[in-house]
């Protein structure tokens, strides 16, 4: 049983180098989509296995052992292994709640700081202007009362001329309409439950703004203007020293490997929905899912004898 429930730990590992390729080869919103949804599948197995592989542990406090029931001790295999898997799996998932509350309260202290920055500030069509000669463009998710809104400051918009401003707001609407706070949220929270799932949070910041940065040039009609506000709006931001500090949700032209993202731009339109990386990802988790359940069938037996019962059929 022990070894079904490590698994699940171990598969996470694989999923980094998948994202790279489905990234590179798969159109970019399906890529977005099949990229983050395997992150937070992978990251909920790893949450329910450390919790189920804390049971053998945790029935050894006698308080607890008589709450559940159980008549003699829960036989999850080797009595060594199960020891270490369960200290371990206690240190793993204090460390994951931990780092989960302290980077949610971080972020939630940026998106605080990014609203009332522009509280106030009127607005036309979704957008408004900070007057900072600092070149900087980006999309704000709004709160449980609030609608998001693009926020470019007037440094960014004396960097580029009209048609590229109308591509580089394109970009940001397409965050916006395409909710990408949503799945770079996912991602983050993901990889505070795995090292490895923490690698796989660059891929999706890739797969979002090439996701965007497709919409904005089927909204200009240009692919070669879309490529140079991007490229354009990067290095002005580039030259200029950083401004306060954004919030990870909200999503920016700016961010992640541009060139690569100007070369994807200036290539034809991707339109491969499959690559043999989607169904590797598809494989592994449903690897991880199956080993999971086992493991969790087995648990159960066990405890059905550590109950005095009969194991059911």
């Amino acid at each position: 049983m022990i070894a079904l429930l490590l698994i699940p730990l171990l598969l996470p590992c694989a999923l980094p180098a998948l994202a790279r390729r489905t990234v590179e080869r798969v159109r970019p919103d399906i890529a977005l989509v099949a990229i983050t949804g395997a992150d937070a599948a992978l990251a909920f197995g790893v949450v329910a296995c450390l919790g189920v592989l804390l049971l053998p542990l945790a029935v050894r406090v006698p308080r607890l052992a008589a709450f559940l029931h159980l008549l003699q001790p829960l036989q999850a295999g080797p009595a060594v292994l199960v020891s270490t898997a369960s200290a371990v799996a206690a240190g793993a998932l204090a460390v994951t709640l931990t780092a989960a509350v302290r980077g949610a309260l971080a972020e939630a202290a940026r998106l605080r700081t990014a609203r009332r920055r522009v509280a106030g500030l009127p607005e036309a069509g979704g957008m408004c202007v900070i007057d900072d000669d600092r070149p900087d463009a980006f999309a704000l998710p709004g709160g449980p009362r609030g609608t998001g809104r693009i926020v470019v400051t007037a440094g960014m918009l004396r960097a580029l001329d009209s048609h590229e401003r109308e591509a580089l707001l394109g970009h940001e609407r397409a965050h916006l309409a395409g909710r990408h706070h949503l799945f770079l949220g996912l991602a983050r929270l993901a990889g505070w439950c795995h090292p490895a799932l923490a690698a796989v949070v660059p891929h999706v910041s890739f797969a979002v703004e090439r996701a965007a940065d497709e919409t904005a040039a089927r909204a200009c009609g240009d692919r070669r203007l879309a490529a140079r506000a991007v490229g354009r709006a990067a290095l002005a931001v580039s030259a200029r020293p950083a401004g306060p500090a954004l919030p990870v949700l909200a999503a920016r032209a700016t961010t992640g490997p541009v060139p690569a993202r100007v070369r994807a731009l200036l290539a034809q339109a991707p339109t491969r929905r499959v690559a043999p990386a989607l169904p590797a990802v598809i494989l592994l988790c449903s690897a991880a899912s199956v080993s999971s359940a086992a493991g969790a069938v087995w648990l159960h037996r066990g405890v059905e004898i550590a109950q005095g019962e009969h194991p059911s059929e």
